[in-house]
């Protein structure tokens, strides 16, 4: 029953979407220019032959699709990926490799999902970890086009919620030919809750190549840091700021050239860190704003949009937010693929099992508050030998959990054979 009251709802309200977007996009959340793109219109001419459309919700989604994208490519296929953030859409927009393009992703309404589709006409559908949206679900599904889920997770929080309807995510599940699971325990919540057909072949995010970074960007950056001591705090969330600082004031007793780097998770934020650097005392420079680091600058701020390729580089030992002050934790696969020690806080529910490996094989190591992080980075810095271990570590671990892809593929052969030979 909730199906139809799911659609006559999205129906009812779809007439208000222009006012909705418009909302959004005053408060950045949307891109003004490309609106249509969310109401289903295309901006560009479908290409001939076949095409596979790919779906990821936001960055980290929709970077993990990219091993897919460019395997699909090399079989032939046109590529569309779909996201639905402005970050997500200017970062794959410098990465998608030839053959491929990115769209916003229509709402989740039926007028836009098929004036999308009477457009794009895909012949194959893959989505993301956890992006199940009922009305694209059954438009889809209603044509045909095979439906893949990588990458799959089911947290037992959302495994819980879905249990209450039990009847409604199985009618969901059914209509996805093939769940690719992260992982054993996510694969058994997805069985349990209908999907028919479930396998584990695990996390695409390890295939995925580190972010690029422009030479000449981090050249100029290294020199002006020179041979000063560097860690960076990455994707960094409300709150873990100034965590960050306090362990810098710590570690500048000791290390008195100390270069502290911190990467908000939201750029938007970078004045705003600025001013709780200098409230603490300490000269701080804004990569928005061009600010050179100088030999008194002491916290640098990466407030920018596709650049964590090259703060990741500027230093082997990186912090990864969202878990000490935030929850669930953010991605540490990139800088472990560059042969980084990865510190992380407690919070890390979204990347258990990257974190688990990380921490019981020596490539990462977990801190509680912000003086434990300075002892940790202090241990690092005072030990040559202990970094580069850690480091090496990393890099080894995560390259030895990778193969995703290649699996994903071999499960997709099935589909692209039935498409060749409906060709002939």
């Amino acid at each position: 029953m909730f199906l139809p009251v799911y659609r006559a709802a999205a129906n009812g309200l779809a007439p208000f979407s222009g006012l909705f977007l418009w909302r959004r996009g005053q408060k950045g959340k949307e891109d003004l220019a490309r609106i249509g793109e969310r109401r289903g219109f295309a901006e560009l001419p479908r290409p001939e032959g076949r095409l596979a459309w790919l779906h990821g919700a936001s960055v980290g989604e929709g970077l993990a699709l990219l091993p897919l994208v460019e395997r699909l490519t090399g079989k032939g296929f046109h590529v569309l990926v779909t996201t639905g953030t402005v970050t997500s859409a200017r970062i794959l927009g410098e990465r998608l490799p030839q053959g491929a393009t990115h769209q916003f992703s229509p709402l989740d309404a039926p007028p836009f999902i098929t004036r999308f589709l009477d457009h794009w006409r895909p012949d194959l559908f893959i989505l993301a970890e956890s992006e199940i949206w009922p009305n694209t679900l059954c438009a889809v599904h209603a044509r045909d086009i095979p439906i893949t889920l990588v990458n799959a997770r089911l947290s037992p929080r959302s495994f819980a919620r879905w249990r209450r309807f039990p009847g409604f995510i199985s009618a969901l599940l059914g209509k996805i030919d093939l769940c690719l699971a992260q992982s054993q325990d996510d694969a058994a919540r997805l069985l349990q809750l209908g999907a028919p057909r479930v396998d584990a072949i695990g996390n695409l995010k390890y295939d995925v190549e580190p972010p690029p970074a422009d030479p000449a960007r981090l050249v100029e950056l290294s020199r002006q840091i020179g041979p000063r001591q560097i860690w960076i705090a990455a994707s960094t969330h409300p709150g873990e700021e100034p965590l960050a600082l306090q362990a810098h004031k710590a570690l500048a007793q000791r290390f008195p050239g100390l270069l502290t780097v911190l990467v908000p998770r939201h750029p938007h934020r970078g004045a705003e860190i600025a001013a709780e650097a200098e409230a603490a005392g300490l000269e701080a420079a804004l990569r928005s704003r061009g600010d050179p680091i100088t030999r008194s600058t002491q916290v640098y701020i990466g407030d920018t949009i596709g650049e964590m390729g090259l703060f990741y580089r500027l230093s082997s030992v990186i912090f990864m937010g969202k878990s000490l002050a935030g929850h669930g934790g953010q991605n540490p696969i990139e800088p472990a693929k560059l042969g980084s020690a990865i510190l992380h806080g407690p919070h890390i529910g979204n990347f258990i099992d990257v974190y688990d490996a990380l921490d019981s094989q020596g490539g990462a190591v977990a801190v509680k508050d912000a003086e434990d992080l300075a002892r940790q980075l202090q241990a690092l810095f005072d030990d040559p030998v202990y970094l580069r271990r850690t480091a090496e570590a990393s890099r080894r671990i995560v390259g030895e959990l990778g193969g995703a892809a290649d699996k994903i593929m071999l499960a997709l052969e099935h589909y692209i054979a039935q498409m060749i030979v409906s060709e002939q």
